[in-house]
């Protein structure tokens, strides 16, 4: 009789084990889930604001067309739904070289700097480049916690019997994000 309450509590136990890993890896997956879809209200914004911005520019920037154009094509491709994270890293790359570009058109008249109507999207884009590099830190932070809990043992083996997958990680490729600043006096 005492054999079989210890392996009734064992099984128990292993049970009850089993469903909290299982409970917090699906826990994890919708935080990631969540803040994922919290960059994507971010993404969403900055595409809604570029092109007024490009319209601002090519009021004052008439010749500049090839630059309005890719900054157009990188925001359509940007905001193409069903891309994979690593795919959307990479097209909000291609985008943030666009706009970098854009601005440098921009720098070339003064009279566009002054305007108040490019001085506000100015401002709102930066302030939602500044959201979205702090949801990619969110992101990114939940991320690495799902990745550890699916890939540590003995969580591992609730992980592969239920098929929980690693989370992409959201990166950033832009060269001029990665070099180091210089600094001159």
């Amino acid at each position: 009789m005492p054999a079989i309450i210890i392996t009734v509590a064992v099984v128990v136990i292993v049970a009850l084990w089993a469903t909290a890993q299982y409970n917090g890896l699906v826990r994890l997956r919708n935080l990631v889930q969540e803040s994922w879809k919290q960059i994507d209200v971010e993404l969403q914004r900055r595409h809604d604001l570029i092109p007024n911005l490009v319209e601002t520019v090519k009021g004052y920037a008439k010749h500049e067309s090839g630059t309005f154009e890719a900054v157009t094509a990188a925001r359509t491709a940007a905001a193409a739904p069903g891309s994979t994270v690593a795919q959307q890293a990479a097209q909000e790359n291609v985008l943030t070289q666009a706009l970098g570009r854009l601005f440098a058109v921009a720098e070339a008249y003064p009279d566009l700097k002054a305007n108040i109507g490019f001085q506000q999207l100015q401002q709102e884009l930066t302030n939602t480049e500044d959201r979205i590099a702090a949801g990619r830190r969110f992101y990114n932070a939940n991320v690495r916690e799902l990745n550890t809990k699916i890939e540590v043992f003995p969580t591992n083996v609730i992980a592969g019997m239920f098929h929980f997958a690693k989370a992409e990680y959201f990166e950033v490729d832009d060269q001029a994000v990665r070099a180091t600043p210089e600094v001159k006096f």
